[in-house]
């Protein structure tokens, strides 16, 4: 290979020898459908496809030598371990793209944007837009052998801070993401006791009574003007303060749970690759037996189809709707992982060779299969928690009826029948559609509203759902410390397989970085675990959790649609798209859909270019709000975040984009880079200049 070159250039590392793999479909594919009679030309060498012929097995062995010699030499990489086959590679892709946010975001999204029109719509960006990024992103690690820092300094330099704003993505979401780790593993830890605590009220200090039942002048008056789980939720787990203004230390409960938290994260990857492989099988394998099960017992449940045919049915108006669009285009990139840079480092331990076409297409089959299970189950246990309430309803309004008929404001006739409580739910309803207007108007003031679709809807508020839901429905169940255990555990081990992703965002780019950080991999480790660990502490104070609502809702998705945008278009357009499938061709030697390409040109460019702009209108154009609670009533409330949050939301979205606009501006004061392009290809010549004057060569092994 030509090290010492004076120009470094991003063009084809191959000679000037054809390179077509020796399969004639592989070949006549690279010839007929994405590489026309063109030239990817550097300084003393050409790659002319238009005259490319079909190579002997001893020519193809030479091309794939070729390429073989772009391994870093040296310290990049050599001393690193990799996967050790492809079953752990694809676990902890996989296992990226299974947190948290596929139970805890997407089923009240779901239900919020249209049911079954948000489901074909998440599918269609999946495919369209999610699949040729996640390709893009491991192909761009497999094939240049780095993190995801050094990478996008490789296809260009004056894009190289996309890699430092993926990195402090990864960073801040590590943060907040391991709070919610910290939530399920605190219900997990509660979940060994019976009974549950979140199962009632809780006694005034010297009550001697129990339960709401036997003295509800004893419990604690703000729980009764709740239910149990709420309170709980809010006031014995987060101790939370009524606005985000209002703060105080961080709660000991959840900062013992967050340290736990940090020490399973630390002991998960503190040995890199070796250790973080085995804790891949579990997180991954564990929740999926999980949530099978858990599905399975939730579809025996009453009312669980009334909850799935809410899912099923599609409203045509929400696949009209940019808002629901931008909001399934945010669901996906954070469920999927994409931008986070997490894949990019993942696929740099893998041998060139590998397929990763079909790594691309199996992770979002399965994120898609993951969610939609969570989804089924999430609304089959809704469904029966709405019956159950709706149920309690029609006996509130039964036994007020009956009380008219005692007291003479109704006759007789309108006495319910026997079987009323034991079919409550079919009678009720048929005995009101019975009564003649005049009764129903007669009757009707003194009656609650039983509507199943609102008591649905009042089950669904708030993202919050997953844990008070959850733990509404567990004490439904028999055996419910058996099933409470279960759940939680779900959720920490999801919690579990995102995190040690994002964390392989950020170990991985700062060994690629500093190369004498592999020689200290445990102690760079634990150094990194223990400064995010402080830095998570602001999250589980009395406000933390409306801190976390802030990031979640309004901080994430700009910096990822920015980093997303600038990767599809840096491998789009300055890499260039055919290039890159020449190079899976080659290197899988079996052809690659040519499809990839257009998606790349110009449907993903577009879709995040629309996301991104629609959710920056959406910042700037309406009032940021969070749910909150109110001590006074007992009860959620919508509030405005105050004018210094949202001052503190933009400085963060401009802090974490900072990098990239200052390294391109670093590069133009620091690097000469002459541009050499022409209509007919897509090839970019980067020049760089050291101090002495000569050529500074990538140590990447890149020509």
């Amino acid at each position: 290979m030509e090290a010492q070159n004076e120009n470094s250039q991003l063009s084809s590392p191959l000679d000037s020898k054809s390179v077509i793999p020796t399969t004639t479909s592989s070949s006549q594919f690279i010839k007929s459908e994405f590489l026309p009679t063109e030239e990817f030309s550097g300084e003393g060498q050409k790659f002319d496809s238009g005259s490319s012929n079909i190579l002997s097995n001893e020519d193809h062995d030479e091309a794939l030598e070729k390429i073989a010699k772009d391994e870093p030499k040296g310290e990049a990489h050599s001393d690193q371990p990799s996967w050790a086959n492809n079953i752990e590679y694809l676990l902890a892709h996989v296992a990226l793209s299974m947190g948290l946010s596929t139970i805890w975001r997407f089923p009240y999204l779901c239900f919020h944007n249209g049911g079954g029109s948000f489901l074909i719509m998440y599918t269609v960006l999946l495919f369209l837009v999610g699949v040729p990024l996640l390709l893009l992103e491991m192909a761009a690690g497999q094939r240049m052998r780095q993190g995801s820092i050094d990478v996008w300094k490789i296809i260009s330099p004056r894009i190289g801070g996309v890699g430092y704003t993926s990195f402090m993505v990864c960073f801040i979401v590590g943060l907040y993401y391991s709070v919610l780790m910290a939530w399920s593993l605190f219900y997990l830890g509660q979940s060994f006791q019976s009974p549950l605590p979140w199962a009632m009220c809780p006694l005034l200090r010297n009550s001697s009574h129990f339960g709401e039942k036997r003295g509800k002048k004893k419990a604690n008056p703000e729980c009764i003007r709740t239910t149990p789980t709420t309170y709980f939720w809010y006031r014995h787990v987060l101790k939370a303060t009524d606005e985000i203004a209002i703060d105080g230390l961080p709660a000991l409960h959840l900062s013992v749970s967050l340290f736990v938290t940090w020490s399973i994260i630390c002991i998960s990857i503190i040995k890199g690759l070796k250790s973080s492989w085995k804790v891949m099988y579990v997180s991954v394998f564990l929740p999926c037996i999980v949530l099978f099960c858990l599905l399975i017992r939730s579809l025996m449940l009453k009312g669980s189809m009334f909850g799935l045919k809410i899912l099923l049915a599609a409203k045509v108006p929400a696949l009209y709707s940019v808002k629901v669009w931008r909001r399934t285009g945010n669901q996906l990139f954070l469920s999927l992982g994409s931008g986070f840079g997490s894949f990019t480092a993942i696929s740099s331990y893998i041998p060139r060779n590998h397929n990763c076409v079909m790594d691309a297409i199996a992770v979002a089959l399965l994120n898609l299969m993951t969610s939609v299970t969570a989804t089924v189950f999430v609304f089959a246990i809704m469904g029966h928690v709405a019956t159950e309430k709706n149920e309690k309803c029609y006996l509130t309004n039964a036994k007020t009826v009956m009380n008219l008929v005692a007291t003479g404001v109704l006759s007789p006739e309108f006495q319910f029948p026997e079987s009323l409580y034991q079919r409550i739910g079919s009678i009720y309803p048929t005995w009101f559609s019975n009564l003649s207007e005049q009764v129903q108007s007669m009757v009707l003031p003194y009656l609650h509203n039983c509507n199943l679709a609102e008591q649905l809807k009042e089950v669904m508020e708030g993202p919050g759902v997953t844990i008070v839901a959850f733990t509404d429905i567990i004490s439904l169940f028999s055996g419910f410390t058996f099933w409470a255990i279960m759940i939680f555990m779900l959720l920490v081990t999801m919690g579990l397989s995102t995190m040690i992703g994002i964390m392989q965002g950020i170990i991985i780019p700062l060994q690629d970085t500093f190369s004498s950080l592999r020689k200290h991999t445990k102690l760079l480790t634990v150094g990194v675990c223990v400064l995010m660990f402080l830095g998570s502490l602001i999250f589980v104070g009395p406000s933390g959790s409306y801190y976390v609502n802030l990031l979640d809702d309004y901080w994430v998705s700009l910096p990822l649609f920015f980093i997303l945008i600038l990767e599809n278009g840096a491998m789009a357009w300055i890499y260039g798209a055919r290039r890159l499938l020449a190079d899976l061709i080659i290197i899988l030697d079996r052809p690659v859909s040519p499809i990839y390409r257009w998606l790349w040109y110009f449907i993903s460019p577009f879709v995040l270019l629309v996301l991104f702009v629609s959710t920056l209108i959406h910042l700037y154009t309406n009032t940021l709000t969070y749910l909150a609670w109110n001590s006074s009533t007992s009860d959620e409330v919508i509030r405005n975040y105050p004018s210094w949050a949202e001052v503190l939301l933009g400085v963060l979205i401009g802090i974490t984009i900072l990098p990239i606009p200052a390294y391109f501006f670093y590069t133009l004061l620091n690097v000469s880079i002459p541009v050499s392009t022409s209509h007919s290809k897509a090839t970019i010549i980067f020049k760089s200049e050291d101090k002495g004057g000569s050529s500074s060569k990538s140590s990447h092994g890149f020509p």
